[in-house]
């Protein structure tokens, strides 16, 4: 939607004509629905985003970047293609028009040049956008509308996220001050080795959601929130090329590292790895906050794998927190 869409929409013109779908919108979902069914879509390739050209059907934040360009010039060389046969996709073409256009016979959907409309992820332009880039759209004119817009996609599952994000601000709050003053945070015996339990935990769920980045299948998410359109959002591949998943999967390998040598030795080597889990931990959960806040502010559709990997990460950081309780130098006797 911001990177790959935009510089085909202005190097084509009108030659190009991008229809975006809200599938968040009552009328949206009946619209991919309608197109699920009627291009036979298998059910391992269901979400977001999807694009429809002439009658072929991409989809995933690879797919689309991938083939999109090469259709548009050979559709383009063909004379152009018309818009999907989707059922219903007329007349909401139609109603969506202001008035003096649906008025015109000439503006009608019926003979548009190489054109396809994207079923878009709840991070896309609203439903019934005109063609090109999208410039002057609502969200731009009324970021505040557009934020309360995002937030009232998911209120349960946003909410959640906005819960965890506030209670993980707090967590790193009170252990930097605990550290800065040199004290530990005291918890129950069992607390240390609870750490390469919830290590296991998290490798797990990292584990997922790298397969899922990396194959391109649909989550399996739960009754909260909307994995799939976090998944499937550009924020999902740090720099665009390295699955989000798989730095959570490096990241849980070197907690443990870390843990296995500070509890399996003495002296300044088992020191070192202790703060080290402790510095781990803690950059691992402001990472997270970073990704949490993205969920409803920025994407609008919480993950609850997302959330169950932050929630982890913070709950290493406590219990790593009171490991370095031995200093880095010996004291002289």
């Amino acid at each position: 939607m911001t990177e790959d869409l935009p510089p085909l929409a202005a190097r084509y013109g009108e030659q190009l004509q991008i229809l975006a779908i809200d599938v968040t919108t009552p009328d949206g979902t009946a619209l991919y629905h309608a197109a699920v069914l009627a291009f036979k879509v298998p059910a391992e390739r269901l979400g977001v985003p999807t694009m429809i050209v002439g009658d072929l059907v991409l989809v995933g934040s690879l797919e689309i970047p991938e083939r999109f360009p090469g259709l548009i010039e050979e559709y383009l060389a063909r004379g152009g293609v018309d818009w999907p046969e989707i059922p219903g996709l007329a007349a909401a073409m139609i109603e969506a028009m202001p008035a003096e256009e649906s008025a015109d016979p000439e503006a009608a959907p019926s003979a548009t040049p190489a054109v396809e409309p994207p079923i878009q992820p709840a991070s896309g332009v609203s439903e019934g956008e005109g063609a090109g880039s999208g410039s002057g759209s609502p969200a731009e004119s009324q970021p505040l509308a557009e934020l309360g817009r995002r937030l009232g996609r998911d209120p349960l599952g946003n909410g959640l996220s906005i819960a965890v994000l506030v209670a993980m601000l707090f967590a790193v709050i009170g252990v930097a001050d605990a550290l800065a003053r040199g004290r530990h945070l005291r918890f129950p015996r069992w607390g240390s080795w609870a750490i390469p339990a919830l290590i296991l935990v998290g490798l797990g769920v990292a584990g997922y959601l790298t397969y899922v980045e990396v194959s391109q299948v649909t989550a399996v998410c739960g009754p909260v929130g909307d994995c799939n359109a976090v998944q499937e959002s550009q924020y999902a591949r740090l720099f665009g090329w390295l699955p989000v998943g798989l730095l959570g999967v490096i990241g849980y390998v070197l907690f443990g590292l870390a843990w296995s040598r500070a509890g399996s030795g003495r002296g300044r080597p088992a020191a070192l790895a202790s703060w080290a889990l402790v510095g781990l931990t803690l950059t691992g959960t402001l990472f997270s906050m970073y990704l949490t806040f993205l969920e409803p502010f920025v994407i609008g559709a919480t993950c609850a794998w997302c959330l169950s990997s932050a929630v982890i990460t913070t709950l290493l950081m406590l219990l790593s927190a009171r490991l370095p309780s031995r200093p880095l130098a010996a004291k002289p006797r």
